[in-house]
């Protein structure tokens, strides 16, 4: 596969960024591919950093919640104490944007999982964990993306959920264009909470990430 060679020669996507306010975001530093949203939110003009403790938490104005092991992170969200003040600043409107695995965590329920993982909530959505299969069914595609301008966002798929359904004041915002998987949603927001099934971060397009910067995170950042 070629996408994990990106990451290190990314270049940022021609969109001009919204002056103004330089939001700080954090990114869920607990498990996964952190480094590379922090790269990402940085090259969009916000003020990244990594959060692992509940002080950080409460000190930004958005949270990426990267991909990586759904499981693996909500049990150190337990561990770490960040499960319950987490689901609450969810709650208060912190906007949020989750990845692969950071869009199971967002889900209210997950298909697929260990009895024992829990999920934040944060998205009136069903999501089936690990939908495409296992990591050597990990694969690319293009998706027209609502919101987006500039043409179609390449997607890496990588061990990747998918939305079963969505809550009434969900919006997809993208799904799977054609072959077995055709019609299935991969991409929502609800209010300032954002999720993809893909990976953004590790293609060097920054569209989804200034989305988020720019639209849900800027405009309630605290000056």
């Amino acid at each position: 596969m070629s996408w994990w060679p990106w990451v290190s020669r990314a270049t940022p996507h021609p969109n001009r960024r919204i002056e103004g306010v330089k939001p700080t975001i954090g990114v869920l530093a607990l498990q996964g591919d952190v480094r590379e949203h922090l790269h990402a939110l940085a090259a969009c003009g916000a003020e990244p950093v990594p959060v692992r403790r509940e002080s950080e938490l409460a000190a930004v104005d958005g949270l990426v919640l990267p991909g990586g092991e759904s499981t693996a992170i909500s049990k150190l969200l337990e561990v770490f104490d960040l499960l319950e003040p987490l689901r609450l600043r969810l709650r208060d409107g912190l906007p949020a944007y989750g990845s692969c695995a950071g869009m199971i965590l967002l889900a209210s329920e997950v298909l697929d999982t260990r009895l024992d993982m829990r999920a934040l909530s944060g998205i009136d959505m069903t999501v089936r964990r690990n939908a495409f299969g296992r990591q050597v069914d990990s694969f690319e595609t293009d998706l027209d993306f609502a919101g987006l301008d500039g043409g179609p966002v390449r997607a890496v798929f990588i061990r990747a959920p998918w939305v079963e359904q969505v809550g009434d004041g969900v919006e997809v915002l993208a799904t799977v264009p054609s072959g077995p998987a055709a019609g299935r949603i991969v991409a929502v927001r609800q209010g300032n909470v954002m999720a993809t099934s893909f990976h953004p971060e590790v293609t060097g397009d920054l569209r989804v990430h200034r989305l988020f910067v720019d639209t849900m995170v800027r405009p309630r950042a605290r000056v």
